[in-house]
């Protein structure tokens, strides 16, 4: 499955270094010298990571495709798309990708439909589901008080006190 692995941010320094914003929780893997990441748009890309470090926090990449400053801003705001395979990666029940649980149905503790789960926002404070009911956007924060079961297999998803987010 391709996944979007992060988004390219401004160039750093003369050499063609950006900043990138990481979306992924496993950034040495997915950033590590060598890997080719595809693009979007798919016409600044593929890029091949030629060199990978941290800096005050965030992560700086290299590409062999890009040696100067001005080709480094011109791939501003690129996503960087890496081919993930979702099973490999789900070592616990508790992991898995945003993007196995959109289109999910929402149920509450009685068994009652909610809705269809939309999008996931990334938050400072946590993650929180969007789910569709009704042609309404519910909010739920992505935490177990409020979602203390995920069922992959069934694509159903327990919500509970979402009353009190109404």
């Amino acid at each position: 499955m391709r996944l979007v692995v992060g988004r390219i941010g401004r160039a750093h320094g003369i050499h063609g270094e950006v900043t990138v914003e990481v979306r992924t929780d496993r950034p040495d893997q997915r950033f590590a010298v060598g890997k080719i990441l595809q693009t979007d748009p798919e016409l600044r890309g593929p890029l091949t990571i030629s060199r990978s470090h941290d800096h005050s926090g965030t992560l700086l990449l290299a590409f062999t495709e890009v040696t100067d400053r001005n080709h480094a801003e011109a791939l501003r705001n690129t996503l960087l798309i890496a081919e993930v395979d979702t099973a490999e990666s789900n070592d616990s029940p508790d992991n898995f990708h945003i993007t196995q649980i959109l289109g999910c149905a929402a149920f509450d503790s009685a068994g009652n439909l909610i809705g269809t789960i939309v999008d996931v926002l990334a938050l400072p404070a946590q993650d929180t589901l969007v789910i569709d009911r009704n042609g309404k956007e519910l909010l739920v924060p992505f935490v177990k008080a409020h979602v203390p079961q995920i069922e992959l297999a069934e694509r159903r998803i327990t919500i509970v006190n979402f009353e009190e987010l109404q």
